[in-house]
């Protein structure tokens, strides 16, 4: 066993430790994860590593809390006023969460601390869902006096978040779950447990009762266990399409709700009235958005045919011009991947890419960088849209330029594609967008770029998932629907 550290600014009082019934708890072995910062190549925490005992011995706690403790019963308002001091603890710990993000995965530190005080001030919304959900409806009914619409907690979730977003991600599933009055199972990445540790520590700050947050840091086959575990009621997971649609399977076979998040291949589609300097730049510097590691990013741009060679010199010139370097340092446009697989396989694309399309710029590890998991912004074009660089996710800096026919002939390749997370019309006309957008099989279009709206669903058709995430309609996976039929008038 070696002693638990943390990165230097993020202070966690029990790492080598489990949360699970209210009590940090020693795990069942001594084993540790370890996190290696992407930048340095050095591990820089380690944490405590949750085994299939100790998974049991969360689902026994948060199922204790669902079905004997006072969270599935206390009223709506009241669980806000608790989730509300649960975010007051978090507003305090914004600095140790961006540092934290910095050292796991080599996020940029100057989007780092603004990304995650946004993340916790829209947990307010979620929290809010306490005084504005419709917990309850009642209406006459025509074979009985009342019937009553209620909408119960579905029980014990595990929530299951990805490394790119540790933080955001992890916290709607747990925000969510909480306000319907379920208790919750926290299983972060191992590559960035982090995070789930300080929401651990909000809650028992705030008073959360025994069980109803768990925190249980474990490897893919630990969380395989849980997964299958049959006192859960729900597996609220994120991340790729392959393990989304093996617990799908899991959960099928135990009737257990589930809500995926999964993978994306998204299309930006470009139209003629769209400056080519303009689509450039947002294309150019989109894809170096978290080193390109987002499911929701725009991969494949489809444009005219006679526009093509246009935008790929104009997009390769601003990719050029992208400073790739210490995510600590504010010049840094593009950091690290987030560990040496994830590059191994992002160079594993490229040399699939060199086979079917050209090379137009990147493709290599920065020659100034002899350390650390870096890789240029990358460019292909005249991509064929059946090659798999432009059906497969790559999550890396990897841009695919694929030229069509007209705008049916792009709104054709954007929906031949497994995937359907998201996606973008470039225009600038709204009506256009729009009309494209009712065309596109996906869950999220936005105009002119990857957008994104917090107070808004998120979610997939096809593999990308099922249900959706955020907003209000967020909470919908969190409830079941109950029927009560009565002969009389209620008070």
């Amino acid at each position: 066993m070696t002693a638990a550290t943390l990165p230097k600014g993020v202070n966690i009082r029990h790492p080598d430790k489990l949360f699970i019934g209210g009590e940090w708890v020693a795990p069942h072995t001594a084993a540790m994860i370890e996190i290696e910062n992407p930048v340095i190549e050095e591990v820089v925490a380690r944490v405590a590593h949750a085994d299939n005992v100790d998974m049991d011995r969360a689902v026994a706690a948060a199922r204790a809390a669902f079905d004997h403790g006072p969270w599935p019963f206390t009223p709506p308002l009241e669980r806000m006023a608790h989730l509300m001091r649960m975010i007051d603890e978090l507003e305090k710990r914004v600095p140790e969460l961006a540092k934290a993000w910095t050292a796991q995965i080599g996020g940029l530190a100057v989007a780092s601390a603004g990304m995650h005080a946004g993340a916790v001030a829209g947990l307010r919304g979620i929290a809010s869902l306490g005084e504005r959900f419709q917990w309850e409806e009642r209406r006459p009914g025509m074979a009985v006096n009342t019937v009553c619409i209620v909408r119960e907690p579905v029980g014990v979730v595990a929530a299951i978040a990805p490394w790119n977003g540790p933080f955001a991600i992890m916290a709607n599933k747990v925000f969510y779950a909480l306000i319907a009055g379920c208790s919750v199972i926290m299983k972060p990445s191992p590559e960035t447990p982090l995070e789930a540790y300080i929401i651990a520590e909000a809650a028992e700050a705030a008073g959360m009762p025994p069980g109803t947050v768990n925190l249980v840091p474990a490897d893919r086959e630990a969380a395989d266990h849980l997964v299958h575990n049959p006192g859960l009621d729900k597996v609220s997971f994120t991340g790729s399409s392959a393990a989304g649609m093996h617990i799908a399977s899991v959960c099928g076979a135990n009737m257990t709700r589930c809500t995926l998040e999964l993978g994306g291949k998204s299309a930006a589609i470009i139209r003629d009235d769209f400056p080519t300097e303009a689509a450039a730049q947002i294309l150019g510097n989109t894809i170096t958005v978290m080193s390109g590691q987002v499911c929701a990013m725009l991969s494949r741009a489809i444009v005219p045919k006679a526009r093509h060679d246009e935008l790929a010199e104009a997009i390769a010139g601003v990719m050029r011009q992208v400073k790739i370097g210490d995510p600590n340092d504010p010049a840094t446009q593009l950091g690290p991947l987030a560990m040496r697989r994830q590059r191994d396989r992002v160079e594993m694309y490229i040399e699939e890419g060199k086979k079917t399309a050209d090379l137009i710029t990147g493709g290599q590890r920065p020659a100034h960088l002899n350390k650390g998991y870096f890789i240029e912004p990358t460019l292909f074009a005249n991509v064929d849209n059946t090659s798999r660089i432009a059906q497969e996710e790559i999550f890396g800096p990897v841009l695919c330029l694929i030229p069509a026919e007209d705008e049916e002939d792009m709104i054709r390749i954007a929906n031949e594609s497994q995937f359907g997370l998201n996606g973008s019309v470039f225009t600038n006309d709204p009506q256009a967008a729009y009309d494209i957008a009712r065309k596109v099989r996906t869950g999220v279009v936005g105009q002119n770029g990857m957008r994104m709206e917090w107070t808004a669903p998120f979610g997939g058709f096809k593999k990308s998932g099922i249900g959706r995430e955020g907003g209000d309609e967020g909470i919908w996976g969190y409830v079941e629907t109950k029927t009560i039929l009565v002969d009389g008038p209620l008070a």
